[in-house]
This record gives C-alpha cells, sequence and structure tokens, in this order.
C-alpha cells in the first residue's frame, strides 16, 4: 500500500471518505493535510504519505477471515455473502461485550446497523452540504444568508452545528468536528465518546478516529445497550418488533420496508 499525492482510484476514495473528505479519488493537498492529522494523533510518522503502517491503523480488521477469530455462540459462516467479512470478524468481541446472546439479538442488530451505514459502507457522518442542504436540515443554525459561509465546509459545519452541546465545547473548539458521527450507528459527540471510551482499551478521546475504523461495530452495539434496544429485541421475530427497534434507532421508521427484509434474511440464516 502506498498512497500519496498524485494517486488517484478506489483505495483513494476509501481514504478520504474514512477521514470525512469528499471522495474524489485524487490525492491531493487537503487529503494530505487529514492524512498528516491522522498520522500525528495515531503516534504515526506525520509525512503524509500512506503506507501499510498507516493504512492497517485506519483499516485494522482489513485482510481478516473468520479463520482468525473465534466463532462464538453463532454460526457466522452462513452469513458470509450476506453480511462483509470485515463485520463478521468483529462480531464475537462485540457480541461478547455487549449481551447479544442469541440469534435473535443478532439479527435485530444487523439488520439496523446495516440500513442505517449504507450496507455497512458508511462509517463517517457526510458533513458535505450546500447552502440550501444546511437551511433545510439544520436552518435555524444558519440563519438569514450564514448558509453560504459554510456550503461544502465539513470541519466548519459539524463544528457549528455539534458546537456547545453534546458536551463539545464551543463552536471554535472544533470539538463538533473532532466528535462527529462514526461507527454504523453513528456515534456523535463528545459525551457519547467519553461514555464508550470505557469499553474499549484504546483512547477514543485522542483517537476518535478509531470508532470508525476498528470500533463501528461495537459502537454501534453500545448504543443499543445505552437505548435499552435489547429487551425490545427479545420481544420477538415479527415486523411489529422491527418496526419498535426501528423507532428507537431512527425516531420514525425510515427504511422500515429494508430493515425488516433483512432481519429476516439474517434470522433465517441464523436460526
Amino acid at each position: 500500500m502506498l498512497l500519496k499525492i498524485g494517486s488517484t482510484g478506489e483505495d483513494v476514495k476509501k481514504l478520504q471518505r474514512f477521514l470525512g473528505l469528499e471522495d474524489d479519488g485524487n490525492f491531493g493537498p487537503v487529503t494530505e493535510t487529514k492524512v498528516k492529522e491522522f498520522q500525528k494523533a495515531n503516534g504515526l510518522k506525520d509525512d503524509g504519505v500512506v503506507g501499510d503502517s498507516s493504512w492497517g491503523k485506519m483499516f485494522p480488521m482489513e485482510g481478516k477471515t473468520l479463520a482468525d477469530i473465534t466463532p462464538g455462540p453463532f454460526k457466522l459462516e452462513k452469513l458470509k455473502g450476506h453480511i462483509p467479512d470485515a463485520v463478521l470478524t468483529q462480531i464475537p468481541d462485540t457480541a461478547a461485550k455487549f449481551g447479544i446472546t442469541n440469534p435473535l439479538r443478532l439479527a435485530h442488530f444487523l439488520a439496523q446497523c446495516g440500513h442505517e451505514s449504507g450496507g455497512f459502507k458508511t462509517v463517517n457522518e457526510n458533513l458535505n452540504y450546500s447552502a440550501a442542504g444546511l437551511k433545510k436540515i439544520f436552518g435555524k443554525y444558519f440563519p438569514n444568508n450564514l448558509a453560504e459561509s459554510y456550503a461544502h465546509k465539513p470541519e466548519a459545519i459539524a463544528s457549528r452545528v455539534y458546537g456547545s452541546r453534546m458536551g463539545n465545547g464551543a463552536e471554535a473548539t472544533k470539538e463538533g468536528w473532532k466528535f462527529r458521527g462514526r461507527g454504523y450507528i453513528q456515534l456523535t459527540g463528545k459525551e457519547n465518546y467519553t461514555a464508550f471510551d470505557k469499553f474499549v482499551d484504546d483512547d477514543i478521546l485522542s483517537n476518535p478516529e478509531l470508532v470508525a475504523s476498528k470500533y463501528p461495530l461495537m459502537s454501534a452495539a453500545w448504543f443499543f445497550n445505552k437505548n435499552g434496544l435489547w429487551s425490545i429485541c427479545d420481544k420477538g421475530a415479527t415486523d411489529e418488533v422491527v418496526t419498535a427497534v426501528t423507532k428507537r434507532v431512527n425516531g420514525v421508521t425510515i427504511g422500515l420496508a429494508d430493515r425488516i427484509k433483512h432481519f429476516k434474511e439474517y434470522y433465517k440464516l441464523l436460526s
């Protein structure tokens, strides 16, 4: 692996998505700057060049197979081809730590994670909004024509929208950006990062990118645990139960049909 100024392609796009940048596939000065910031925060040589060490830190589960992990109480091989291997390798530790003790809970959990992350693909919140998008979604934070000066500036947008709430400092501290949404069910805000930090060995507050690269599934299980979702999952395998879980996760029932479809698929495979 070697990505640097001038590199192009799908690996560059994956890198940019991880860093919270627009994934245009062109490794330019902005990408280099973000790489250097990540490298410095993670004790790596901050030269802006992504070699094996930096890539491995960003994507620690890449290249691992089911043979590399302890299977746990589930027959995970049945999910192969339905769930990405990178997700399957995270299930045993996550299940053991957060009480995912049976196929019913796991099927509910994976169905929600899969939908919320666009098929286990999105692990960073996309904050690259246009002015119109900001006015529609975050209107109260951008009165008058303020949205025009923030448009397509994800770091500035997150710093303003998430500033002075969820445990974050004021906009100027940029903690809203530092603790933006990450993981399959996006962990957001310094308060939540601080609470999740107690469940893992790494220093999440100093290295929040790890929520996206190393703990996207475990952080989602923490969310389920915090919000009392396991007891709802335990109520059964009906559409009504999936609906109840969805309302707790999503607030409403956006994408309910897709969540139900995948719950049934995973539960049938695991049962």
